[in-house]
């Protein structure tokens, strides 16, 4: 794979034993390993430029003002967004959609409005939506797959009706590894009269992202899952949507002025981002979008492609494997299995110690676990510096670890 051939020194964690075996990391769908200059950018931030945003006269400020809107501006462009104005920092793609469920969901959804969610959903696209039913009398309509472990259209298309006023669904799911077909989406939630919102964490980091070729109305993504720090994310939300909701939370940075008894409130994106941000993560998150626009986007969803077809054909060999999700090219570089008569927390742990990192549980993604008829499962994810030969590393210690529970049960 060339991509990671000439990137994997790009990143310093690469170097490190663990268990006294070299590092081998498959868990980018859980949070991203960060490249040097990502490291570098944010070091020397906090080194040279530091101080509070939007607030100072002093030449620090000033600076790290600069900085901080220009990572906005970053942002906006690398999703192709219309204006950065659009964009407001959150803290990951989960503050994202609470915000929107806060800011849009209290006013526009009322009893007997429906939410439309598939059933392939992370957590942080399921739970806001329960509680804002619960709170406004709305109901939530699922969404099953088809039989190609994608999401079914024509099923998304029956869950439609008057009363929808949302559909909010992933782009990439974090289990399956599936690409959603957003721009078909986008068309059917239209045709009834609904919004739509994106969860993009597993996509921004992968393949190219045009919010408005898409016809999002609204886009979500983390900044820990492209290799930037923690605690940074932004949400994209249409400018002329985005400009009629009310704050979502109440402090400095989102007044225009504050008496005793009321507040009036800043243009957007401001008015969405109380207090002090994470400056010195949108430094970060500036500096990953970078790296991997000098990667190349295209070529990331390539490589992440190929890999995936590389470790289904292997771990089709191992004896007691069952994988999940489709077969194809409109997948990503996720690929989740179970080993016969081995929990997958077992695996992960067998694995561990011969240096493997991989997932295992239920990966936030409960109501999929149900759907797929199992209760956890081990998932692999790969980016850019995942190689074959890691590939083939994890194959040949699943059947290791198939033998060793064999001979022990």
């Amino acid at each position: 794979m060339a991509i990671s051939a000439e990137r994997r020194d790009d990143f310093p964690i690469l170097r490190r034993r663990v268990h006294g075996a070299p590092l081998v990391y498959l868990d980018s769908a859980a949070s991203a390993q960060k490249p040097e200059r990502v490291l570098d950018a944010v070091d020397g931030f906090y080194r040279q430029h530091y101080a509070n945003v939007h607030r100072g006269a002093h030449t620090l400020s000033a600076e790290a003002t600069d900085a901080y809107e220009a990572a906005r501006t970053r942002v906006a462009r690398f999703i192709n967004a219309p204006d950065e104005r659009s964009v407001v920092f959150v803290r990951n793609a989960t503050e994202g959609i609470n915000l929107v469920a806060h800011a849009w969901g209290r006013r526009a959804i009322g009893p007997g409005d429906e939410i439309v969610v598939t059933v392939a959903e992370h957590h942080a696209n399921l739970v806001p939506w329960h509680l804002l039913a619960a709170e406004r009398g709305a109901v939530i309509r699922g969404v099953p797959l088809g039989g190609d472990q994608r999401v079914d259209l024509d099923a998304l298309k029956g869950a439609m009706s008057p009363r929808t006023k949302l559909v909010t669904t992933f782009h990439v799911s974090n289990v399956l590894g599936v690409l959603n077909p957003i721009a078909e989406i986008a068309r059917i939630a239209h045709e009834a009269g609904a919004l739509l919102l994106v969860d993009g964490a597993q996509a921004v980091p992968h393949l190219p992202v045009d919010v408005q070729a898409l016809g999002a109305d609204m886009y979500a993504f983390s900044g820990h899952k492209v290799g930037a720090p923690s605690g940074i994310g932004a949400l994209w939300v249409r400018e002329e949507l985005l400009a009629t909701w009310p704050p979502f939370m109440g402090g400095g940075e989102m007044i225009r002025t504050v008496a005793l008894d009321r507040s009036t409130y800043a243009d957007i994106p401001m008015r969405f981002e109380a207090g002090t941000p994470a400056i010195a993560e949108a430094v970060g998150l500036h500096a990953a979008l970078d790296y991997l626009d000098e990667v190349g986007l295209q070529d990331i969803w390539d490589h992440d492609r190929a890999l995936a077809r590389y470790a289904i054909e292997r771990l089709r060999g191992v004896d007691g494997v069952t994988l999940y999700g489709p077969e194809g090219d409109d997948r990503g570089g996720i690929v989740t299995f179970n080993l016969d008569g081995v929990h997958p927390h077992d695996v992960a742990s067998a694995l561990d110690v011969r240096g493997v990192a991989i997932r295992a549980g239920h990966h936030c993604a409960q109501p999929l676990m149900g759907a797929l008829g199992v209760r956890s499962t081990a998932r692999a994810s790969f980016w850019i510096h995942t190689t074959t030969d890691e590939i083939d590393l994890l194959a040949d210690a699943l059947g290791e670890v198939r033998t060793f529970f064999a001979g022990v049960a």
